[in-house]
């Protein structure tokens, strides 16, 4: 579904911060990202909230490559789980509301999931009442800053009591998760497994544990996302040079992934970057 153009000016993006992931930008609605506090680093990546308010009878497709990580998201009719994906995703917004979700990094994983495999590509419910109660009070505010405010510290003193502190094998993840993150020059697990210190069996049972992806999967899904931002936001670099900075073999292998995962080649991606493939 195409975005409608008087669509686009009805939607605006603050605070995007890391913009790997959002294929689209323009759609997003009003959307912010918060840093989570020291304390909870190892625990949480970000808390982000999104709030639309659309005309009646319009419809924002919001099409994703998530981080490949999973998210504790409150909305008003409940809490949710949803785990990491295995390839693109979309959510459809109609109407006004809004949502309060925590990027989880691996360490944050383990307290809400004994297998995050399990909920892959999937989006269970979370039994948390006061943490719904709460952050559904604080967005209710009439004053939006100050309810995204008071809805981030709920989480937080949600998130302080209830998630667990990591021990030695999610650290360690988390580690895994950094240097995928940060280093573009990483392709193999077994590059993984030399920065870790680990064997190649070590990383794939931290990923299994604490992620819930393949570590492969896991590194394509960063270099992907990095491919797609660097497309979207720099019109002087070629496809191939992007290939080659990322690591893949050549263009075509970055072309295969781009249609493997995206639907579309890179070329086309470039060409219309602010709305979908018909």
């Amino acid at each position: 579904m195409k975005i409608h153009d008087d669509l686009a000016k009805e939607v605006t993006v603050t605070d995007l911060g890391d913009g790997r992931g959002v294929l689209y930008p323009v759609r997003l609605p009003t959307f912010h990202r918060v840093p989570a506090p020291v304390e909870l680093t190892q625990l949480v990546r970000w808390f982000w909230i999104p709030r639309w308010n659309l005309a009646p009878g319009r419809t924002s497709r919001q099409q994703l490559l998530p981080f490949p990580a999973s998210n504790l998201v409150v909305q008003t009719d409940g809490v949710t789980l949803s785990g990491p994906t295995s390839g693109a995703s979309h959510r459809d917004l109609q109407g006004s509301g809004w949502a309060v979700g925590a990027l989880l990094r691996p360490a944050g994983v383990t307290s809400l999931s004994d297998d995050p495999r399990s909920i892959r590509d999937d989006e269970v419910p979370y039994d948390a009442p006061g943490l719904h109660r709460d952050v559904v009070a604080a967005m209710s505010d009439d004053d939006e800053e100050a309810g995204r405010a008071a809805a981030v510290a709920a989480f937080v003193a949600w998130a302080g009591e209830h998630l667990a502190t990591p021990g030695e094998s999610a650290l360690l993840a988390n580690a895994m998760e950094d240097v995928i993150a940060s280093d573009r020059g990483i392709v193999r697990v077994e590059q993984v497994a030399d920065h870790l210190g680990t064997s190649v069996r070590g990383v794939q049972r931290l990923a299994a544990r604490h992620v819930g992806l393949p570590p492969l999967a896991i590194i394509r899904r960063y270099r992907l996302q990095e491919a797609a931002q660097r497309l979207r936001e720099d019109s002087t670099l070629t496809v191939a040079r992007v290939a080659a900075d990322l690591g893949y073999a050549d263009q075509a292998h970055l072309a295969a992934d781009f249609r493997r995962v995206l639907g579309l080649a890179p070329s086309d991606y470039r060409r219309d970057p602010d709305h979908a493939p018909g």
